[in-house]
């Protein structure tokens, strides 16, 4: 009877997968929670019911899609999974009108909310930096106008109303507290900060410090855009030392906003993330890489981090993406940024963990170190120790 207590030797393989697999639950429940985007720029991608199940797998709670899809709506209904929506920018100027924000709000929004948790209407993408000037001229009366048909039917307080901005809106950006918009820019900015400030709105970035890399591969230290260890730099003019450049466009970001007298809008991090491929004059995009950001920023985002500049408000970040989409035009880099190919395996394993299907995910081992370290499970590692010793012990007895 003893004996049926102790782990027989190729039983403890699969204790020592256990502990890891609860090592990394353990740190989800301490309240890591990444968001992720959803592009469906392809025509082999899995259905939004397995698109779900991969996402709960992997504990991922918040999502953004570039459309109103009614599959994807429907799909995620009851799943406690944070959508983010979009108005496409060829929409922008029909949702000016405020009788067509309310039939938008009344066919896109309404049918699916609560049971999808809809969080977020963004209007139009990357818009100030499109050189369309109706488009930008739009943008600010279009929220306005949904902003209002939210508030007739008692969502304002539920659903945001704001748009993802390209980091091109800023003229400068180093070091962070010389942040800057673009001059052009300012008399369109300033009326959209006053929207978001007076609805408490979040000011969407698509941040990619693999641009800065690809632009200037010798002068860009690699490690500091990987959240790789590296000496970072200082800001001169505050003192703040930043170890990685994501951090310091957000906070960039932040300095221009409060030249123009807006301190309190919240900047979030809509799209970053690290292309797995790329064209032989697209430096820096590789699998190693991409891996290499995405695990770092992950570990980032479950530590809480926030930026230099606001240490005690953690930055809301979502990867960019989840899958890769093979229609996407453009360089190669485009149709490569996805954790996973349209048909559920592993582009390449940042240590998330999926236990559905044919997208089994591990963690790597340096992942395992680097959490184990971060979120400790020492009782794990204690107990196979002694598991270990007493099967030897039994087996020399024997």
């Amino acid at each position: 009877m003893a004996s049926s207590l102790l782990l027989k030797p190729r039983a403890l393989p699969i204790f020592l997968l256990l502990c890891i697999l609860s090592s990394e639950f353990g740190f989800i429940r301490r309240g890591f929670a990444v968001g992720i985007n959803y592009g469906q720029v392809a025509n082999n991608l899995p259905e939004p019911e397995q698109v779900l199940a991969l996402l709960t797998s992997l504990k991922i709670a918040k999502t953004r899609i570039y459309d109103t899809n009614p599959r994807v709506l429907t799909a995620f209904a009851n799943s406690n999974v944070d959508i983010v929506v979009t108005v496409p920018n060829d929409a922008v100027a029909l949702v000016t009108d405020p009788r067509e924000a309310a039939e938008w709000v009344a066919t896109n929004v309404k049918p699916y909310y609560p049971a999808t948790r809809i969080t977020g209407i963004a209007v139009g993408n990357e818009v100030y930096t499109t050189g369309d000037a109706a488009l930008m001229t739009n943008l600010v009366p279009a929220m306005l106008s949904l902003h209002s048909a939210l508030a007739d039917i008692g969502l304002d307080q539920y659903i945001h109303v704001s748009t993802a901005n390209s980091l091109a809106v800023l003229a400068n950006s180093y070091p962070p507290s010389l942040g800057t918009f673009r001059p052009e820019l300012v008399n369109l900015i300033e009326p959209f900060l006053k929207f978001l400030e007076e609805t408490n709105a979040p000011f969407w970035v698509n941040a990619y410090p693999y641009f800065a890399y690809k632009d200037d591969p010798e002068k860009i230290p690699l490690d500091y855009v990987l959240f790789n260890p590296n000496a970072g730099t200082v800001d001169p003019n505050t003192g703040l030392h930043y170890d990685n450049m994501l951090y310091a466009q957000v906070d960039a970001l932040l300095f221009a906003m409060a030249r123009m007298g807006i301190a309190a809008v919240d900047v979030r991090v809509s799209e970053t993330g690290w292309p797995s491929r790329g064209d032989p004059n697209e430096a820096g995009a590789t699998i190693d890489n991409a891996r290499t950001y995405n695990r770092n920023l992950l570990l980032r985002q479950a530590r809480g981090e926030g930026t230099p500049l606001r240490p005690a408000r953690r930055l809301e970040v979502y990867l960019f993406a989840l899958f890769n989409e093979d229609l996407k035009p453009g360089p190669t880099s485009e149709r490569n940024y996805g954790l996973y190919q349209p048909d559920g395996t592993m582009a390449y394993n940042v240590g998330l963990t999926a236990l559905t299907g044919s997208a089994s995910v591990s963690l790597t081992s340096s992942a395992v170190r680097e959490l184990r370290s971060e979120f400790g499970g020492m009782w794990c590692w204690l107990l196979v120790f002694s598991l270990t010793f007493q099967a030897l012990v039994t087996r020399r007895a024997i």
